[in-house]
C-alpha cells in the first residue's frame, strides 16, 4: 500500500522557529528542539523532544490552543517531562483574553501517564529529563492542509506568540524544575508542579 501522505507526516521544530516563545529570546539552543510525526485515524502521532536547555529553560514544544470542540490525550512513552496547561479568560464580548489565565496546571509526567487536554485549553510539554522524551497523542490531522504536522489548522499558535510563550516558563533551578512567571501576562494563577495522579481534568 502506497502512503500518499508520507511526505507530510514528519516535521522538525528548529531553534529559529522557537525563539518567539522563549523566556530569553537571545538564548542559544540546539539546532532542533523536537521532531513530530503525524498519523491518521488509525495511527497515533509521535513527538520526540531533544535533550538540554535554552538558557535556563528546558526544551519545550511551541505551545498552542485548540480551535473548536477538540480535546486530546497525551501518553508518555519514554523519559520524563512536565505538561503545562492553561485556559484563557473570556471577555464580555465573548472573545478570549490572551493575557488573563483563569486556570492552569503544571503536571509532572512519566512513562505510562496519560494526560487529557480538554477543548479550549492551551498546552505545551517540556523535557525535564536527560534522555529523549517521547509521547504519543490522538490529536486529529488533516493532510490536505498546507502544513498539517507543525502548524495544524485546529491549533492557534498566534496567541502564544503574542504573549512570548505560556504564563509560566519551566526552568532548571538547583538541578530541579521550577516555574517562572511570564510577566507579559496581566493575570495568572499561582501554580505548583503536581503529579499526574493529582491532575483533576481527566475524562
Amino acid at each position: 500500500m502506497i502512503d500518499k501522505y508520507s511526505t507530510k507526516r514528519a516535521a522538525v521544530r528548529e531553534h529559529s522557529k522557537m525563539q518567539d516563545v522563549l523566556m530569553d529570546l537571545s538564548a542559544e539552543g540546539p539546532e532542533v528542539h523536537y521532531w513530530m510525526t503525524r498519523g491518521s485515524v488509525e495511527w497515533t502521532n509521535i513527538t520526540i523532544w531533544n535533550v538540554g536547555k535554552v538558557g535556563e529553560e528546558y526544551i519545550k514544544t511551541y505551545g498552542h490552543y485548540h480551535i473548536g470542540d477538540l480535546d486530546e490525550t497525551y501518553t508518555f512513552l519514554q523519559g520524563k517531562g512536565i505538561v503545562l496547561l492553561q485556559k484563557r479568560a473570556i471577555g464580555e464580548d465573548g472573545k478570549y483574553i490572551d493575557d488573563e489565565i483563569e486556570e492552569a496546571y503544571a503536571i509532572d509526567a512519566k512513562p505510562g501517564d496519560e494526560i487529557f487536554i480538554p477543548s479550549e485549553w492551551g498546552h505545551l510539554v517540556v523535557n525535564t529529563g536527560n534522555i529523549f522524551l517521547v509521547t504519543s497523542d490522538d490529536s486529529p490531522v488533516n493532510f490536505e492542509e498546507v502544513d498539517p504536522v507543525s502548524l495544524p489548522g485546529h491549533a492557534d499558535y498566534e496567541a502564544v506568540k503574542r504573549m512570548q510563550g505560556f504564563c509560566y516558563y519551566i526552568v532548571e533551578r538547583d538541578g530541579k524544575p521550577a516555574l517562572v512567571k511570564n510577566e507579559k501576562y496581566k493575570k495568572i494563577p499561582d501554580l505548583e508542579i503536581i503529579e499526574a495522579s493529582a491532575y483533576p481534568l481527566h475524562k
